[in-house]
């Protein structure tokens, strides 16, 4: 129920997903929704999971055997292409606060975070400044992935490119630094 809600969510937007809409998709009615979860935050909040999980194995396969610049291309195209494909359940992650250590959210974002971790490892950011990488990592995807996946870039120039632009931008800051 949670994955056809996902799904719902992509191709309507997570704005306009509703137990209602669902308990229409799956053909049963709204009330029986209730016997699976708690309720349209419990479903944002389980979606918000599963977004996060599917993320961290779409960025971890991505960047297996990769170090360095060859690995941080791979885990900003790998996140950039999860959040392009599924915006509705990527949007119930943001600002989804996991409500404790073993919440699935909380689980899911540890092991995201750990491949992004990996890939700094390529780089000589000082510990101290690790959390500050991961927030321009997160900042740079999901600025552009949304906003791709929004429409929002009408000019003629290539997006391909301009990612490409982004990797290398992001490569020498991390270098710089």
């Amino acid at each position: 129920m949670v994955a056809a809600g996902a799904d719902l969510a992509d191709e309507v937007g997570l704005a306009h997903l509703t137990m209602g809409l669902l308990a229409e998709r799956l053909g049963v009615r709204t009330p029986s929704l209730y016997k699976h979860v708690g309720g349209q935050e419990d479903l944002v909040r389980r979606i918000a999971a599963l977004a996060t999980a599917q993320a961290a194995d779409a960025v971890g396969t991505a960047v297996q055997g990769l170090a360095g610049r060859d690995a941080l291309a791979a885990a900003l195209r790998a996140f950039r292409t999860f959040v392009v494909a599924h915006p509705g359940r990527y949007a119930a992650t943001t600002g989804m606060e996991p409500i404790g250590p073993d919440d699935p959210m909380a689980l899911a974002g540890r092991r995201l975070l750990d491949v992004f971790r990996a890939v700094l490892r390529g780089y000589e950011i000082e510990e101290c400044d690790v959390n500050h990488a991961l927030r321009v990592f997160r900042s740079l995807c999901h600025g552009f992935a949304t906003l791709e996946a929004a429409g929002g870039f009408k000019w003629s120039t290539d997006i391909d490119e301009s990612f490409a632009w982004l990797i290398a931008f992001t490569d020498r800051g991390l270098r710089a630094v």
